[in-house]
């Protein structure tokens, strides 16, 4: 987890697009989500977060393959607490754990 998120940034998440949009109702903490072709806005307050993707090639290590996304974060009218917190949540709970 950062500990600065700036308005708009990029990121490489080991996930499918499937995967994303299937998480964005919790990661986006019960928030209103609109989900097009590879983009999705997440309302709020009274501003949004646009996030858009485009698929990379997998990462394969030895026999294992996992799937990669290049999403690009954008903030618009989030004041700097708010984008701070929302992103510790959407961080926390699209972490994938181990052991």
């Amino acid at each position: 987890m950062q500990s600065h998120y700036p308005a708009a940034f990029e990121r490489e998440m080991g996930c499918t697009a499937g995967e994303l949009v299937g998480w964005l109702p919790g990661a986006g903490g019960g928030r209103p989500v609109a989900v097009g072709a590879q983009r999705a806005e997440v309302a709020i307050g009274t501003g949004r977060l646009e996030l858009t993707w485009q698929v990379l090639p997998p990462r394969r290590i030895a026999l294992i393959v996992l799937p990669r996304l290049q999403v690009r974060f954008a903030f618009t009218d989030v004041g700097d607490d708010d984008r701070q917190r929302f992103m510790r949540h959407f961080d926390l709970y699209t972490q994938r754990g181990g052991g």
